[in-house]
């Protein structure tokens, strides 16, 4: 896969992230739920001011850091594309990398620039184009995805981090930029990683 059928997937990948993310701001309100699937798949909005999957750090600073840390980290996978493609690295390991790219940028456009474009979302009002919440670099990553798979009560708290206040195993919300990096992270390591042990300097 060449740079430019790379480029036209990320920016399809980035497009569709937007597009729903921008549908749920300015068509629900906050904590508000749609059922997609009876007892198991809802869109659910809420929004997360740190990393993915609702994990948080600090205040302001810490929303900055994490901004921040979003855009070196965005620069740094896109300098490893760029020479991976110049290595003619498999097609696989190109796109394994295009939706790590995609999801990282697709939650910078949110912390960046959704406090300047949006009002804010409250659980009473839907938000709506300008009138900005936050400023630069400190919006709130838009996130919807809602998969309670079963209530698990007996939950021990070592393991309290994988249900919700409700104690619906995996309580995450999240967003289609942080099901890009997950599914990508994981099919990376499945599948390829013959490539990241192959003796032959790919990258020097």
């Amino acid at each position: 896969m060449n740079g430019k059928k790379l480029s036209i997937l990320i920016v399809v990948l980035l497009v569709a992230d937007q597009l729903l993310k921008i549908w749920v701001k300015t068509h629900m309100a906050l904590g508000e739920a749609i059922m997609v699937v009876p007892d198991w798949f809802q869109l659910r909005f809420v929004e997360n001011p740190g990393f993915a999957f609702g994990m948080e750090l600090g205040a302001d600073w810490g929303k900055l850091f994490l901004s921040l840390f979003r855009v070196v980290m965005a620069g740094a996978i896109a300098w490893y594309m760029w020479r991976l493609i110049r290595a003619k690295a498999p097609t696989g390991v190109l796109v394994g990398f295009a939706l790590i790219f995609a999801g990282a940028v697709g939650n910078i456009i949110d912390s960046a620039f959704y406090g300047l474009i949006f009002s804010e979302s409250t659980p009473f009002e839907v938000a709506h184009w300008g009138d900005g919440y936050a400023g630069l670099m400190h919006g709130r990553v838009v996130d919807m995805f809602y998969f309670p798979l079963f209530q698990w009560n007996g939950c021990p708290d070592w393991l309290s981090f994988l249900v919700d206040s409700n104690n619906y195993f995996f309580g995450a919300i999240f967003n289609l930029a942080d099901a890009y990096i997950s599914v990508a992270v994981v099919y990376l390591l499945l599948f390829q990683y013959k490539f990241f042990n192959s003796e032959e300097p790919i990258l020097s």
